[in-house]
């Protein structure tokens, strides 16, 4: 691969390509996918300076956020890029920004909310754009899951652990209820303290809404065995477990998983390993247990980035994650001469992230450089009390 060309990840759209690019609704599962006021046409070709113009007038009262899986065309407006976790806590540290419009996903907005003081207003630019890992866990499903640990005699023994892809509701039960909230960078850490919570040979740790990032943690990183982890499916009569799987595993984990990570698979690995000799595969520890084990590395989108980084010249590397984030890293590496290609032959866009495009960032900023406040999301006060303490056990981990 020279300098000169622009990577090619030879990714083959699928049948839902329009949906995962954020050009259709699911009505049934999205929050909703209208605006206000009237979108600007995405073929308006004064887009990029209409953008460049609100944020100009704003100034100093708005702060963008960018998470790493957002379209380049709306990551070049953001101050700043990061994951979610990374994101809300420099939202909070811009007091004198009164606008934070996150580019982001719902969770990712509720979680700026709480972290930042009472007069500012979170923003997310399109309603729609939701994370269907965190809708997999509901404030009800768990409520039910805890009268089922606590009618097998388990729950005093039980710390919760959420992750940070879940929703305000879910941060808040996991603070009402003894437990921190955890990232993929922190996992472990998080697991070693619930378990330093209570009696080690007895402790269990309900894990949400992943489990795939619970497992994976759990057996890769702790030693656990999988026969110490169960599934707990809250479509199913009391998880779809019994009194006895549950007094013996010391892993709930919740039947969650990412729609974009729980699409590689060990078919992915070894089709990359034939066509590319030498690669390295680099994955998120959201992807599927086999999938983790088969894997050189295995990281958060931060650990992702730097591996890059500090790899050499001449290296090759597989990455399962999102195709926005990849085929950017492609684009900046190349020059450097290492290969980046995308693990699945298959496109993998977060479908509800890409909802945030450049059209709604427009109509947002423009909106706000007006005096109009749209789309606040606003976590009630008993919620933010509670997942804010989930979410300060998590920052004062070791």
């Amino acid at each position: 691969m020279t300098t000169a060309q622009t990577p090619e990840l030879d990714v083959q759209p699928t049948p839902l390509a329009l949906l995962l690019l954020g050009r259709e609704a699911d009505p049934k599962s999205e929050r909703g996918v209208e605006c206000p006021g009237d979108l600007p046409s995405p073929s308006d070709p004064d887009l990029v300076e209409r953008a460049r113009a609100a944020k100009e007038k704003l100034g100093d009262k708005v702060f963008v956020l960018g998470h790493h899986y957002q379209r380049d065309e709306v990551i070049q407006f953001a101050d700043v890029t990061g994951d979610s976790f990374k994101l809300a806590r420099d939202a909070a540290a811009r007091p004198e920004a009164e606008y934070i419009v996150f580019c982001g996903v719902h969770f990712m907005a509720e979680s700026a909310d709480i972290l930042t003081s009472d007069d500012q207003k979170v923003v997310l630019p399109d309603l729609a754009a939701g994370c269907s890992m965190a809708d997999m866990a509901t404030a009800e499903q768990v409520a039910e899951c805890w009268d089922v640990l606590t009618e097998a005699g388990v729950a005093e023994q039980v710390v919760p652990v959420s992750y940070m892809n879940s929703s305000a509701d879910i941060k808040a039960f996991t603070g009402k209820h003894g437990g921190t909230i955890c990232t993929s960078s922190n996992a472990k850490r998080a697991l070693d303290w619930a378990f330093e919570q209570g009696e080690p040979s007895t402790t269990k740790v309900l894990f949400l809404p992943d489990q795939h990032l619970g497992r994976n943690t759990a057996v890769r990183d702790m030693g656990m065995s999988l026969d110490d982890c169960v599934v707990y499916n809250p479509h199913k009569p009391n998880g779809g477990l019994t009194a006895e799987q549950l007094r013996a595993a010391k892993m709930i984990l919740w039947r969650g998983h990412c729609s974009v990570h729980g699409r590689f698979s060990l078919d992915s690995v070894n089709d990359v390993r034939a066509r590319i000799p030498g690669v390295n595969v680099l994955v998120h520890p959201e992807c599927k247990h086999e999938v983790v084990a088969a894997a050189d590395y295995v990281g958060s989108t931060e650990y992702i980035i730097k591996a890059l980084e500090a790899a050499p010249t001449g290296s090759k590397w597989a990455i399962g994650t999102e195709l926005n984030l990849v085929r950017r890293l492609a684009n900046r590496f190349a020059p450097e001469g290492k290969e980046i290609v995308f693990l699945d032959k298959t496109v993998c866009f977060c479908s509800t992230m890409n909802r945030i495009d450049l059209p709604h960032l427009v109509w947002a900023l423009e909106s706000l450089a007006e005096g109009n406040l749209v789309n606040r999301i606003e976590v009630d006060k008993e919620t933010e009390a509670f997942a804010k303490l989930a979410l300060e056990r998590m920052l004062a981990l070791p």
